[in-house]
């Protein structure tokens, strides 16, 4: 059976790029729990409903994939106040893959009407299936992409 289990972690645009940048993923507004659900060889596809977390702009895309690189979960002072929780991931190449074709195949969103509504959660599972059907939209070499 393979133990290999797929995530998806709902993330702002520019801080995927930042956590992209320096190979690490925080969720949650840097909540520890969520990074110890995953463990060594999981993947994780970020999806960014918002261009930045304060703003209002959409993105509504799927940003980044990476593959939890060891079972260290630790935290990072950012500011004396502000220690979130990281996890080391080595992202892989890709092109950002908007959602919104893909919402009526995908699984983990039953109604299809309120799309929106699993990554309010932040981070959860998704079947391989859903896995499979997002990177193939974000691995593929082509040149119109954006790669990240």
């Amino acid at each position: 059976m393979n133990s290999t289990k797929y995530w998806i972690a709902t993330v702002s645009k520019e801080h995927t790029l930042r956590g992209v940048a320096g190979g690490f993923m925080q969720v949650c507004h840097g909540k520890q729990a969520p990074l110890k659900r995953m463990k060594k060889g999981d993947y994780l596809i970020v999806y960014s409903s918002k261009i930045t977390m304060e703003g209002n702009e959409k993105c509504q895309a799927f940003t980044a994939i990476g593959q939890v690189k060891d079972d260290n979960v630790y935290q990072f002072e950012m500011t004396e106040n502000f220690k979130p929780f990281r996890r080391n991931i080595n992202f892989l190449q890709c092109v950002e893959s908007s959602i919104i074709p893909l919402i009526k195949d995908l699984e983990f969103i039953p109604n299809k009407k309120s799309w929106g509504f699993p990554f309010r959660y932040g981070f959860f599972e998704i079947k391989e299936n859903d896995f499979n059907l997002i990177t193939s939209k974000m691995l593929k070499n082509e040149i119109k992409g954006q790669y990240i």
